[in-house]
């Protein structure tokens, strides 16, 4: 199991270290604020909102919904409790600190020199989705990046290579 966290960049640098909703609260559109109140309602806090993989729901589609949310995402193999299930793939935590994730995915090679000087000692991935004319099969292909060393990952049905 493990867990996935999409964020963009420039949210990212407004929360670090520390991703907490309450950081945002200012910038919340109306549907958020009402979803905001919710949640304070039945749980006691906003959680931060992860995505967890599963047997029934893979690496390949964590990642795929986090990209929507966007150009970065982390990947925890733990997350600190209370943790809260909000639907079936889906958990919250209060807080978490982003220094403390096992991998970073970015979908763009100048975020990882941007990224870098602030998680120095985490290995950051480039991710690119490549489709193939097998309608069945995708795969995804990621390159390391952690100084100059490049190492190439094939990503397949779950599982990275």
């Amino acid at each position: 199991m493990m867990y996935f966290h999409g964020i963009d960049y420039e949210y990212l640098l407004y929360q670090y270290p520390v991703l907490s909703p309450r950081l945002t609260i200012l910038r919340q559109n109306k549907t958020q604020q009402q979803d905001r109140q919710h949640l304070l309602e039945r749980f006691g806090f906003e959680p931060v909102h992860f995505l967890e993989s599963s047997a029934s729901y893979s690496i390949q589609e964590a990642i795929q919904a986090c990209s929507a949310f966007g150009n970065v995402i982390f990947v925890y193999h733990v997350l600190p409790f209370p943790m809260l299930q909000l639907s079936e793939h889906e958990v919250g935590v209060p807080a978490i600190d982003t220094r403390e994730a096992n991998w970073i995915f970015v979908n763009h090679y100048q975020l990882i020199d941007k990224i870098r000087p602030l998680y120095p000692n985490l290995p950051i991935l480039f991710c690119k989705k490549q489709q193939y004319s097998n309608k069945i099969r995708t795969i995804y292909r990621w390159r390391k990046y952690s100084n100059s060393v490049k190492i190439k990952f094939n990503y397949k049905n779950g599982v990275v290579n």
